[in-house]
């Protein structure tokens, strides 16, 4: 059983939500948070496995409070919810720590797959997808939520091999495994040790921080 925090500052928003998780039998919900520090609380004492995360909400707004939840080390794991067009906190929510982030509009297939991925580990959206988004807000970042100017002999990369610094390279291009192993003649299984290795040393919770850092570091460049 999957467990779900709903942070939403709009009642029939988080109405919608709970009644489309429930209606899952791997679904359950713990609780409604209204706003960011609501959603911290809530989270500290209920520990569920995903945060549905508004950005925009009164008081402590969902970016801020994405940085506290991830923070504390707690296995919760943050999907950010955004109206895409119209919201360009969308990557500061990423480098905040959040899982990944799906579109308030998506299917509800599209939000359950969402959920369940995050709570495994995995990337929320396909990879290509996270690309167009970075590349779009690491042009039109606001003041203080831009990229990092850092040099490609990172320290965070300093550990890794020349095929783990090849292959996150190619994470951040926004290649799947089955693409990596396709166009560099790997096993799939090869590229998925070598993906858990990057993590690992890396310090990236999942797959979109790994895109993420291959932006800060200037492996890859928007396109």
């Amino acid at each position: 059983m999957t467990t779900v925090l709903i942070a939403d500052d709009q009642p029939l928003q988080r109405f919608g939500f709970r009644m489309l998780l429930e209606s899952q039998d791997d679904l359950t919900v713990l609780g409604e948070a209204a706003n960011g520090a609501e959603a911290v609380r809530m989270t500290a004492e209920l520990h569920p496995d995903v945060v549905l995360m508004d950005i925009r909400m009164p008081g402590l707004d969902g970016i801020e409070a994405t940085r506290r939840i991830v923070v504390t080390g707690d296995r919760t794991r943050v999907l950010i919810l955004t109206t895409f067009d119209l919201d360009e906190y969308a990557y500061a929510g990423l480098r905040a720590g959040a899982s990944g982030f799906l579109v308030k509009d998506a299917q509800p297939e599209e939000l359950l797959s969402g959920i369940r991925s995050v709570a495994t580990g995995d990337a929320v959206v396909a990879p290509s997808l996270t690309r167009r988004l970075l590349d779009a807000y690491a042009r039109h970042l606001p003041t203080g939520h831009g990229t990092v100017d850092v040099p490609s002999d990172d320290a965070r990369l300093s550990t890794l091999t020349e095929r783990e610094r090849e292959i996150l390279t190619v994470i951040g291009k926004g290649w799947t495994n089955t693409e990596i192993a396709t166009r560099l003649h790997l096993a799939e299984s090869t590229v998925k040790t070598h993906v858990g290795r990057i993590l690992a040393k890396t310090g990236s919770r999942d797959r979109v921080q790994a895109v993420i850092l291959a932006y800060d570091t200037k492996l890859v460049e928007p396109s």
